[in-house]
């Protein structure tokens, strides 16, 4: 199997949604994005406007995360937070599901929240992926079943993660698994053909991305994006310049 570098690059959100990220390094974070030509931004919300600017002209777009990370907004909140996002500028939404509710079996709330995301998405253009956080689900019942209201809904991505759902584990820290192969594989196999699959938490090298392709993935949200990318290019051999024609193997 091979890849053009565009191939890769066009796999990752660059992830910008760290609590501590000051400006300044999400202005840094933008222009690295653009460096590399990703897919997408995946920006916190209060800078979305921002981004938006400094992405303009760009084959870059800006994602805003919506209800992030607990996903325990309302949904009037989340649909409101959706709305000024994509008038800011967001082009993709990635949001997170109320895990309360899905552990609960609410799955009529569950999916009333996420059609009525998607719908605030369709009415601007955008573009929903929507964020299980499976570390919070620990039977595979759970994650089938947000698969199957998704293909119903019609969303663009269902996503594992947001790489900041910590669970407290046997030694008593609290740390949390992310993509897993087993689960991007449950997701690749109920959710509908035209639905994408996005994997989040814990990919963070080239052999990694190259991994959940295989699996039926086609987006990385990555924060080490600029690893990823200067690894693909050593492999090839090629300058920045040779990127559209050159290949990498896995």
């Amino acid at each position: 199997m091979s890849f053009t570098l565009k191939d890769i690059s066009k796999m990752i959100d660059h992830s910008l949604l760290h609590p501590t990220l000051t400006d300044a390094e999400l202005v840094k974070g933008c222009e690295l994005a653009i460096k590399y030509d990703v897919a997408a931004v995946c920006i916190k919300p209060y800078f979305v406007k921002q981004c938006a600017e400094l992405l303009k002209n760009t084959d870059v777009k800006v994602c805003s995360v919506i209800g992030f990370p607990a996903g325990n907004s309302t949904i009037q909140s989340k649909v409101y937070e959706t709305r000024l996002a994509c008038k800011d500028g967001a082009t993709e939404i990635d949001m997170v599901v109320n895990a309360g509710k899905v552990l609960g079996e609410d799955w009529r709330y569950v999916k009333k929240e996420i059609a009525a995301i998607n719908k605030e998405c369709l009415k601007h253009g955008a573009i929903l992926k929507v964020i299980f956080e499976n570390d919070f689900l620990p039977k595979d019942k759970y994650k089938i079943k947000l698969c199957k209201i998704c293909s119903t809904v019609g969303v663009a991505f269902v996503k594992t993660s947001t790489g900041y759902g910590f669970v407290k584990q046997a030694d008593g820290n609290y740390n949390y698994k992310g993509a897993t192969e087993h689960d991007l594989m449950l997701m690749r196999k109920y959710s509908a053909p035209n639905v994408q699959i996005k994997a989040a938490g814990g990919v963070r090298t080239l052999d990694g991305l190259l991994r959940v392709r295989e699996l039926g993935c086609t987006r990385l949200g990555a924060s080490a994006t600029a690893e990823i990318m200067e690894d693909a290019k050593k492999r090839l051999g090629m300058q920045a310049s040779q990127v559209e024609a050159s290949t990498v193997g896995y």
